[in-house]
Protein backbone atom coordinates (compact mmCIF):
# COMPACT_ATOMS: atom_id res chain seq x y z
CA UNK A 1 0.00 0.00 0.00
CA UNK A 2 0.94 3.19 -0.74
CA UNK A 3 -0.30 6.26 1.76
CA UNK A 4 -0.08 9.90 0.62
CA UNK A 5 -0.81 12.82 3.03
CA UNK A 6 -3.39 14.59 1.70
CA UNK A 7 -3.47 17.80 4.44
CA UNK A 8 -1.67 18.41 7.65
CA UNK A 9 -2.41 21.01 10.26
CA UNK A 10 -0.95 19.62 13.39
CA UNK A 11 -0.32 16.37 14.95
CA UNK A 12 -2.86 16.69 18.04
CA UNK A 13 -5.16 13.91 16.94
CA UNK A 14 -5.24 10.40 15.60
CA UNK A 15 -8.12 8.51 14.40
CA UNK A 16 -7.94 4.58 14.15
CA UNK A 17 -10.81 2.77 12.69
CA UNK A 18 -11.18 -1.73 12.22
CA UNK A 19 -12.36 -3.24 9.00
CA UNK A 20 -14.55 -6.69 8.68
CA UNK A 21 -12.14 -9.16 7.91
CA UNK A 22 -14.66 -9.99 4.95
CA UNK A 23 -13.53 -11.42 1.84
CA UNK A 24 -13.78 -8.95 -1.14
CA UNK A 25 -12.58 -8.58 -4.71
CA UNK A 26 -9.25 -6.43 -5.29
CA UNK A 27 -11.52 -3.45 -6.74
CA UNK A 28 -13.72 -3.37 -3.89
CA UNK A 29 -11.33 -4.18 -1.44
CA UNK A 30 -9.78 -0.81 -2.99
CA UNK A 31 -13.20 1.30 -2.54
CA UNK A 32 -13.85 0.18 0.92
CA UNK A 33 -10.32 0.56 2.34
CA UNK A 34 -10.07 4.32 0.78
CA UNK A 35 -13.30 5.17 1.97
CA UNK A 36 -12.62 3.72 5.54
CA UNK A 37 -9.44 5.52 5.86
CA UNK A 38 -10.60 8.71 4.26
CA UNK A 39 -14.38 8.85 6.35
CA UNK A 40 -13.69 7.55 9.53
CA UNK A 41 -10.75 9.31 10.36
CA UNK A 42 -12.52 12.08 9.71
CA UNK A 43 -15.74 11.54 12.12
CA UNK A 44 -13.49 10.51 14.55
CA UNK A 45 -11.79 13.97 14.40
CA UNK A 46 -14.94 16.31 14.12
CA UNK A 47 -16.21 14.79 17.35
CA UNK A 48 -12.95 14.76 19.06
CA UNK A 49 -13.41 18.44 17.73
CA UNK A 50 -9.26 19.04 17.29
CA UNK A 51 -7.10 19.20 14.32
CA UNK A 52 -6.20 16.50 12.04
CA UNK A 53 -4.15 14.17 9.62
CA UNK A 54 -6.40 13.06 6.89
CA UNK A 55 -4.51 9.93 5.07
CA UNK A 56 -5.09 8.03 1.89
CA UNK A 57 -4.41 4.51 1.38
CA UNK A 58 -4.36 3.36 -2.21
CA UNK A 59 -4.13 -0.57 -1.82
CA UNK A 60 -3.65 -1.42 -5.54
CA UNK A 61 -0.47 1.78 -6.11
CA UNK A 62 1.79 0.39 -8.40
CA UNK A 63 5.63 0.12 -7.80
CA UNK A 64 7.62 1.44 -11.35
CA UNK A 65 11.53 1.08 -11.62
CA UNK A 66 12.63 3.16 -13.95
CA UNK A 67 16.01 1.77 -14.90
CA UNK A 68 18.64 2.93 -17.83
CA UNK A 69 22.67 2.94 -18.29
CA UNK A 70 25.44 5.87 -17.48
CA UNK A 71 27.26 4.33 -20.57
CA UNK A 72 30.29 3.95 -18.45
CA UNK A 73 30.28 0.18 -18.27
CA UNK A 74 33.89 -0.90 -18.33
CA UNK A 75 35.88 2.35 -18.03
CA UNK A 76 38.33 3.18 -15.25
CA UNK A 77 36.48 5.40 -13.49
CA UNK A 78 33.65 1.95 -12.77
CA UNK A 79 36.94 -0.72 -12.65
CA UNK A 80 35.94 -4.29 -12.35
CA UNK A 81 33.43 -3.90 -9.59
CA UNK A 82 30.69 -1.09 -10.70
CA UNK A 83 28.42 -1.57 -13.32
CA UNK A 84 26.47 1.51 -15.63
CA UNK A 85 22.72 0.40 -14.35
CA UNK A 86 20.54 3.16 -12.03
CA UNK A 87 17.12 2.95 -11.62
CA UNK A 88 14.32 4.39 -9.26
CA UNK A 89 11.10 3.99 -8.41
CA UNK A 90 7.97 5.87 -8.88
CA UNK A 91 4.90 5.04 -7.66
CA UNK A 92 1.62 5.70 -9.61
CA UNK A 93 -1.84 5.23 -7.95
CA UNK A 94 -3.31 2.92 -10.05
CA UNK A 95 -1.60 0.17 -11.60
CA UNK A 96 -0.76 1.27 -15.26
CA UNK A 97 -0.13 -1.84 -18.08
CA UNK A 98 2.47 -3.31 -20.60
CA UNK A 99 2.44 -0.54 -22.90
CA UNK A 100 5.39 1.76 -22.58
CA UNK A 101 3.29 4.59 -23.75
CA UNK A 102 1.39 4.72 -20.35
CA UNK A 103 4.17 5.42 -18.21
CA UNK A 104 4.92 9.40 -18.41
CA UNK A 105 8.03 10.74 -18.54
CA UNK A 106 10.38 11.57 -15.90
CA UNK A 107 14.05 12.86 -15.15
CA UNK A 108 17.05 12.10 -13.16
CA UNK A 109 20.13 14.12 -12.11
CA UNK A 110 22.88 13.41 -14.72
CA UNK A 111 25.62 15.48 -12.93
CA UNK A 112 25.61 12.46 -10.45
CA UNK A 113 25.85 9.94 -13.08
CA UNK A 114 28.43 11.49 -15.68
CA UNK A 115 25.59 12.34 -18.06
CA UNK A 116 25.32 15.97 -17.48
CA UNK A 117 26.78 19.22 -15.93
CA UNK A 118 25.65 20.66 -13.00
CA UNK A 119 24.43 23.95 -14.37
CA UNK A 120 22.22 21.97 -16.85
CA UNK A 121 21.68 18.82 -15.07
CA UNK A 122 18.03 17.21 -15.84
CA UNK A 123 18.27 14.47 -18.30
CA UNK A 124 14.92 13.09 -19.34
CA UNK A 125 13.46 9.05 -19.12
CA UNK A 126 11.42 7.77 -21.38
CA UNK A 127 10.18 4.79 -21.43
CA UNK A 128 10.11 1.91 -24.13
CA UNK A 129 9.92 -1.30 -22.48
CA UNK A 130 8.11 -2.43 -19.72
CA UNK A 131 7.55 -6.02 -18.24
CA UNK A 132 6.71 -7.48 -14.68
CA UNK A 133 8.87 -6.86 -11.60
CA UNK A 134 9.67 -10.94 -10.56
CA UNK A 135 11.48 -9.21 -7.12
CA UNK A 136 8.51 -7.45 -5.72
CA UNK A 137 5.57 -9.08 -7.52
CA UNK A 138 2.48 -7.94 -7.74
CA UNK A 139 1.45 -4.95 -10.08
CA UNK A 140 5.12 -3.78 -9.85
CA UNK A 141 7.06 -3.25 -13.03
CA UNK A 142 10.68 -2.81 -14.41
CA UNK A 143 10.29 0.01 -17.15
CA UNK A 144 13.61 0.52 -19.22
CA UNK A 145 13.86 3.81 -20.69
CA UNK A 146 15.94 5.64 -23.20
CA UNK A 147 17.96 9.04 -22.11
CA UNK A 148 16.91 12.57 -23.73
CA UNK A 149 17.79 16.07 -23.63
CA UNK A 150 16.37 18.46 -22.03
CA UNK A 151 16.18 20.13 -25.64
CA UNK A 152 14.48 16.86 -26.77
CA UNK A 153 17.26 15.13 -28.55
CA UNK A 154 18.41 12.06 -27.43
CA UNK A 155 21.18 11.73 -25.30
CA UNK A 156 24.93 10.86 -26.14
CA UNK A 157 24.60 7.73 -24.31
CA UNK A 158 21.22 6.60 -25.80
CA UNK A 159 22.36 3.92 -27.96
CA UNK A 160 19.56 2.55 -28.94
CA UNK A 161 18.12 5.98 -30.46
CA UNK A 162 20.74 4.80 -32.95
CA UNK A 163 19.49 2.02 -33.60
CA UNK A 164 16.02 3.24 -33.92
CA UNK A 165 17.22 5.22 -36.68
CA UNK A 166 18.74 2.77 -39.04
CA UNK A 167 15.94 0.54 -38.89
CA UNK A 168 13.95 1.09 -41.67
CA UNK A 169 11.50 -1.09 -44.12
CA UNK A 170 14.49 -2.69 -45.75
CA UNK A 171 15.43 -3.90 -42.08
CA UNK A 172 11.91 -5.00 -40.98
CA UNK A 173 11.56 -7.16 -43.87
CA UNK A 174 15.17 -8.94 -43.28
CA UNK A 175 13.80 -9.86 -40.03
CA UNK A 176 16.79 -9.99 -38.09
CA UNK A 177 16.79 -12.26 -35.47
CA UNK A 178 19.68 -12.33 -32.18
CA UNK A 179 20.48 -14.53 -29.80
CA UNK A 180 22.73 -12.44 -27.18
CA UNK A 181 25.32 -15.37 -24.84
CA UNK A 182 25.68 -12.78 -21.87
CA UNK A 183 29.01 -13.69 -19.86
CA UNK A 184 29.91 -12.67 -16.57
CA UNK A 185 31.98 -13.65 -13.13
CA UNK A 186 30.90 -13.91 -9.97
CA UNK A 187 33.28 -11.57 -7.59
CA UNK A 188 32.88 -11.68 -4.02
CA UNK A 189 33.34 -8.29 -1.91
CA UNK A 190 36.86 -9.34 -0.89
CA UNK A 191 37.94 -8.96 -4.51
CA UNK A 192 38.43 -12.79 -5.00
CA UNK A 193 36.58 -14.60 -7.82
CA UNK A 194 33.76 -15.90 -5.85
CA UNK A 195 34.44 -19.01 -4.81
CA UNK A 196 38.05 -18.85 -5.01
CA UNK A 197 40.23 -19.94 -2.15
CA UNK A 198 41.40 -16.86 -0.18
CA UNK A 199 45.09 -15.87 -1.81
CA UNK A 200 44.68 -18.53 -4.06
CA UNK A 201 43.86 -20.19 -7.41
CA UNK A 202 41.14 -23.27 -8.22
CA UNK A 203 42.37 -26.02 -9.94
CA UNK A 204 43.11 -25.52 -13.72
CA UNK A 205 40.62 -25.00 -16.03
CA UNK A 206 39.35 -28.01 -17.45
CA UNK A 207 36.05 -29.83 -14.83
CA UNK A 208 33.85 -25.95 -14.28
CA UNK A 209 32.49 -25.94 -18.23
CA UNK A 210 29.05 -26.99 -17.53
CA UNK A 211 29.89 -28.96 -14.29
CA UNK A 212 27.47 -30.40 -11.24
CA UNK A 213 28.69 -30.28 -7.75
CA UNK A 214 30.04 -27.83 -4.78
CA UNK A 215 33.65 -28.94 -5.99
CA UNK A 216 33.06 -27.77 -9.99
CA UNK A 217 29.98 -25.22 -9.50
CA UNK A 218 30.20 -21.81 -7.43
CA UNK A 219 27.08 -19.23 -7.09
CA UNK A 220 24.63 -21.47 -8.30
CA UNK A 221 21.67 -20.00 -6.19
CA UNK A 222 22.42 -16.32 -7.86
CA UNK A 223 22.44 -17.73 -10.83
CA UNK A 224 18.70 -20.09 -10.64
CA UNK A 225 17.68 -16.98 -9.28
CA UNK A 226 18.73 -14.97 -12.04
CA UNK A 227 17.10 -17.32 -14.26
CA UNK A 228 13.99 -17.39 -12.62
CA UNK A 229 13.55 -13.71 -12.55
CA UNK A 230 13.94 -13.18 -15.72
CA UNK A 231 11.07 -16.12 -16.77
CA UNK A 232 9.13 -14.10 -14.52
CA UNK A 233 9.86 -11.11 -16.37
CA UNK A 234 8.47 -12.24 -19.35
CA UNK A 235 12.22 -11.85 -20.88
CA UNK A 236 13.15 -14.14 -23.49
CA UNK A 237 15.85 -15.76 -22.11
CA UNK A 238 16.75 -19.34 -23.26
CA UNK A 239 18.91 -20.87 -21.07
CA UNK A 240 21.71 -20.57 -18.79
CA UNK A 241 25.39 -22.25 -17.81
CA UNK A 242 28.58 -22.53 -15.84
CA UNK A 243 31.70 -21.32 -17.87
CA UNK A 244 34.97 -22.78 -18.27
CA UNK A 245 36.45 -20.33 -15.79
CA UNK A 246 34.92 -21.31 -12.35
CA UNK A 247 32.80 -18.89 -10.90
CA UNK A 248 31.66 -17.92 -14.80
CA UNK A 249 28.71 -17.85 -16.12
CA UNK A 250 26.18 -17.28 -19.07
CA UNK A 251 22.69 -16.56 -19.46
CA UNK A 252 20.89 -16.66 -23.10
CA UNK A 253 18.32 -13.96 -24.39
CA UNK A 254 16.81 -14.57 -27.39
CA UNK A 255 16.08 -15.19 -30.65
CA UNK A 256 14.65 -11.68 -30.28
CA UNK A 257 14.60 -8.66 -32.78
CA UNK A 258 17.23 -5.55 -32.39
CA UNK A 259 15.32 -3.94 -30.06
CA UNK A 260 14.15 -6.23 -27.79
CA UNK A 261 17.36 -7.90 -27.57
CA UNK A 262 18.88 -4.73 -26.10
CA UNK A 263 15.94 -4.08 -24.05
CA UNK A 264 15.90 -7.47 -22.27
CA UNK A 265 19.43 -7.75 -21.92
CA UNK A 266 19.65 -4.42 -20.02
CA UNK A 267 16.94 -5.69 -17.59
CA UNK A 268 18.19 -9.14 -17.13
CA UNK A 269 21.66 -7.09 -16.48
CA UNK A 270 19.73 -5.12 -13.89
CA UNK A 271 18.36 -8.02 -12.48
CA UNK A 272 21.65 -9.75 -11.68
CA UNK A 273 23.24 -6.85 -10.08
CA UNK A 274 19.82 -5.92 -8.11
CA UNK A 275 19.86 -9.97 -6.90
CA UNK A 276 23.71 -9.87 -6.00
CA UNK A 277 22.83 -7.83 -3.47
CA UNK A 278 21.09 -10.35 -1.76
CA UNK A 279 24.51 -12.90 -1.81
CA UNK A 280 26.45 -9.72 -1.43
CA UNK A 281 27.78 -11.05 -4.96
CA UNK A 282 29.37 -8.45 -7.50
CA UNK A 283 28.34 -9.64 -11.28
CA UNK A 284 31.19 -8.64 -13.74
CA UNK A 285 31.40 -8.28 -17.53
CA UNK A 286 34.96 -7.35 -17.47
CA UNK A 287 36.50 -9.27 -20.74
CA UNK A 288 39.65 -10.65 -18.73
CA UNK A 289 38.87 -10.41 -14.56
CA UNK A 290 41.88 -12.69 -14.15
CA UNK A 291 44.98 -12.40 -15.69
CA UNK A 292 47.01 -15.66 -17.12
CA UNK A 293 45.51 -19.10 -18.11
CA UNK A 294 41.94 -18.59 -17.81
CA UNK A 295 39.37 -17.89 -20.29
CA UNK A 296 37.74 -13.85 -20.69
CA UNK A 297 34.25 -13.26 -20.33
CA UNK A 298 32.40 -12.51 -23.86
CA UNK A 299 29.07 -11.60 -25.63
CA UNK A 300 28.95 -14.19 -28.04
CA UNK A 301 26.27 -12.86 -30.45
CA UNK A 302 24.15 -15.37 -32.73
CA UNK A 303 22.57 -13.36 -36.02
CA UNK A 304 20.10 -14.09 -38.80
CA UNK A 305 17.86 -12.67 -41.38
CA UNK A 306 14.97 -14.31 -42.98
CA UNK A 307 16.97 -15.69 -45.95
CA UNK A 308 19.27 -17.35 -44.16
CA UNK A 309 16.57 -19.41 -41.97
CA UNK A 310 14.98 -20.79 -45.01
CA UNK A 311 16.66 -23.85 -47.27
CA UNK A 312 19.39 -22.42 -48.74
CA UNK A 313 20.52 -20.04 -46.36
CA UNK A 314 24.01 -20.62 -46.65
CA UNK A 315 24.69 -18.61 -49.61
CA UNK A 316 23.48 -15.59 -47.13
CA UNK A 317 25.17 -16.62 -44.55
CA UNK A 318 28.28 -16.70 -46.33
CA UNK A 319 27.74 -13.40 -48.26
CA UNK A 320 27.15 -11.68 -44.73
CA UNK A 321 30.47 -13.27 -43.28
CA UNK A 322 32.14 -11.74 -46.23
CA UNK A 323 30.36 -7.94 -45.80
CA UNK A 324 31.56 -8.37 -42.19
CA UNK A 325 35.27 -9.36 -42.77
CA UNK A 326 35.36 -5.85 -44.52
CA UNK A 327 34.13 -3.69 -41.70
CA UNK A 328 36.09 -5.79 -38.90
CA UNK A 329 38.07 -2.70 -37.56
CA UNK A 330 34.88 -0.79 -36.86
CA UNK A 331 32.87 -3.84 -34.53
CA UNK A 332 35.85 -4.55 -32.74
CA UNK A 333 36.34 -0.68 -31.69
CA UNK A 334 33.00 -0.70 -30.40
CA UNK A 335 32.93 -4.44 -28.90
CA UNK A 336 33.68 -3.70 -25.61
CA UNK A 337 36.10 -1.73 -23.41
CA UNK A 338 39.48 -3.67 -22.65
CA UNK A 339 38.52 -6.74 -25.64
CA UNK A 340 42.15 -6.75 -26.38
CA UNK A 341 42.85 -8.10 -22.76
CA UNK A 342 40.15 -11.18 -24.02
CA UNK A 343 40.99 -11.45 -28.02
CA UNK A 344 44.61 -12.56 -27.89
CA UNK A 345 43.77 -15.35 -30.54
CA UNK A 346 44.03 -18.09 -27.09
CA UNK A 347 41.22 -19.43 -24.43
CA UNK A 348 38.89 -19.75 -27.69
CA UNK A 349 39.12 -16.72 -28.71
CA UNK A 350 40.43 -15.12 -32.38
CA UNK A 351 43.42 -12.06 -32.17
CA UNK A 352 41.50 -9.04 -32.55
CA UNK A 353 43.64 -7.56 -35.66
CA UNK A 354 43.12 -11.18 -37.36
CA UNK A 355 39.29 -11.90 -39.10
CA UNK A 356 38.65 -15.47 -39.67
CA UNK A 357 35.79 -17.85 -40.02
CA UNK A 358 35.04 -21.39 -39.78
CA UNK A 359 32.71 -24.27 -39.19
CA UNK A 360 32.08 -25.49 -35.07
CA UNK A 361 35.62 -23.08 -34.96
CA UNK A 362 35.51 -21.40 -31.49
CA UNK A 363 39.09 -19.48 -32.17
CA UNK A 364 37.03 -17.68 -35.16
CA UNK A 365 35.79 -14.01 -34.91
CA UNK A 366 32.66 -15.58 -37.03
CA UNK A 367 31.62 -19.76 -36.09
CA UNK A 368 29.28 -21.31 -38.44
CA UNK A 369 27.70 -24.07 -35.84
CA UNK A 370 27.89 -27.61 -37.11
CA UNK A 371 24.38 -28.48 -37.32
CA UNK A 372 24.12 -25.36 -39.64
CA UNK A 373 26.27 -26.09 -41.74
CA UNK A 374 24.91 -29.79 -41.68
CA UNK A 375 21.34 -28.39 -42.65
CA UNK A 376 22.49 -26.16 -45.02
CA UNK A 377 20.64 -22.84 -43.04
CA UNK A 378 20.06 -21.68 -39.90
CA UNK A 379 22.77 -18.42 -38.65
CA UNK A 380 26.05 -17.04 -37.77
CA UNK A 381 27.69 -16.84 -34.56
CA UNK A 382 29.75 -13.03 -33.66
CA UNK A 383 32.12 -14.63 -31.15
CA UNK A 384 33.65 -10.89 -31.08
CA UNK A 385 32.47 -8.75 -28.50
CA UNK A 386 33.35 -8.62 -25.23
CA UNK A 387 30.58 -9.34 -22.22
CA UNK A 388 30.83 -5.37 -21.01
CA UNK A 389 29.65 -4.50 -24.68
CA UNK A 390 26.22 -2.39 -25.54
CA UNK A 391 23.95 -4.95 -26.77
CA UNK A 392 22.29 -2.10 -28.91
CA UNK A 393 25.36 -1.41 -30.54
CA UNK A 394 25.96 -4.57 -31.63
CA UNK A 395 22.53 -4.78 -32.78
CA UNK A 396 23.22 -1.82 -34.91
CA UNK A 397 26.57 -2.78 -36.13
CA UNK A 398 25.48 -6.30 -37.26
CA UNK A 399 22.68 -4.78 -38.98
CA UNK A 400 24.80 -2.00 -40.79
CA UNK A 401 27.55 -4.70 -42.05
CA UNK A 402 25.23 -7.22 -43.22
CA UNK A 403 22.09 -4.96 -44.84
CA UNK A 404 23.55 -1.41 -45.23
CA UNK A 405 27.43 -1.97 -46.82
Amino acid sequence: MAAKMLSAKANTGVAASRVAAKPLSAKAGSAFLRNSVRQAPLAAARRMGGRFYVLRIDALAQKAEYIWFDGQEGSPEKGVFFNEMRSKTKVNETPKGMNPEEYSDWSFDGSSTGQAEGNNSDCILKPVFVCPDPIRGDDNVLVMCEIFNPDGTPHETNTRAKLRDIIDDEVEKADCLYGFEQEYTMMAKSGNVYGWPTGGYPSPQGPFYCGVGSESVYGRPLAEAHLDACIKAGLGISGINAEVMPGQWEFQIGPVGPLAVGDQVMVARWLLHRLGEQWGIVSTFNPKPVKGDWNGTGAHTNFSTAPMRKPGGMKAINEAIEKLSRTHAEHISQYGTGNEQRLTGKHETCDMNTFRSGVADRGASIRIPLPVQLAGYGYLEDRRPAANVDPYTVSRLLIKSVLKS
